[in-house]
């Protein structure tokens, strides 16, 4: 499983399933397997507690996609 990580600052927030939104210097992880089955992973840059974004099960039609999804989805959360 290939797994992406960076962290960037949501002055406006990052809706997360467990606790709503979060915002300020946060860190989105994501895995892409072989088969394409993506998973995000976000929490405040050097906590230990992990929050997943809202959403059902995320699915690339071609894994080699997951560098370029991993880098629109920290351009659209850390937009002024």
């Amino acid at each position: 499983m290939e797994k992406k990580s960076t962290v960037f600052t949501a002055t406006h927030g990052v809706m997360t399933t467990e606790v709503g939104v979060i915002s300020g210097e946060l860190e989105l992880v994501t895995a892409c397997d072989e088969d394409g089955v993506l998973t995000l992973s976000i929490t405040y840059a050097g906590a230990a507690e992990w929050y997943s974004l809202p959403g059902e099960e995320y699915r690339l039609y071609d894994a080699r996609d997951h560098k370029v999804i991993h880098e629109m989805l920290v351009s659209v959360l850390q937009r002024d």
